[in-house]
């Protein structure tokens, strides 16, 4: 197996968590210190801290040490590239969703009427005589 999928699973792995994926987006938009995270995030300091030692671990994030403070920012800039694209692919799916659990009965059923005749007659398997 490539080496590659398997540190692709394993930064999958850590991105596999809305509180991670929080800290994606707010670190897009630049370095921050633990306490602003958690504050912008409204959960424990220690809380962040723990969710960003798994992330630095994976490389997902790096520390640079400011006087008592630390700064982390993201490795690289692709990784929320990577993370909003599979976001507009889900807020997407969402969309189709809701609009197919409003659509009524009859209009089901007339889109599958017009489905078919664009298809045409001749659409379907052959009939054996």
């Amino acid at each position: 197996m490539d080496e590659v999928y398997k540190l692709q699973a394993e930064v999958l792995k850590t991105l596999a968590n809305p509180r991670r994926l929080e800290i994606v987006h707010l670190l897009a938009e630049g370095p921050r210190e633990v306490s602003r995270l958690a504050e912008e995030m409204g959960i424990s300091q220690p809380n962040v801290s723990q969710h960003l030692a798994l992330m630095r671990s994976s490389g997902v994030v790096e520390a640079e040490r400011d006087g008592r403070e630390v700064r982390y920012r993201l490795s690289d800039p692709e990784i929320i590239v990577a993370c909003e694209t599979m976001r507009c692919v889900l807020v997407r799916r969402l969309a189709r969703i809701s609009v197919a659990a409003t659509r009524t009965p009859g209009e089901v059923v007339a889109g599958r009427a017009a489905a078919a005749s664009a298809i045409g007659p001749d659409a379907g398997p052959p009939v054996s005589s």
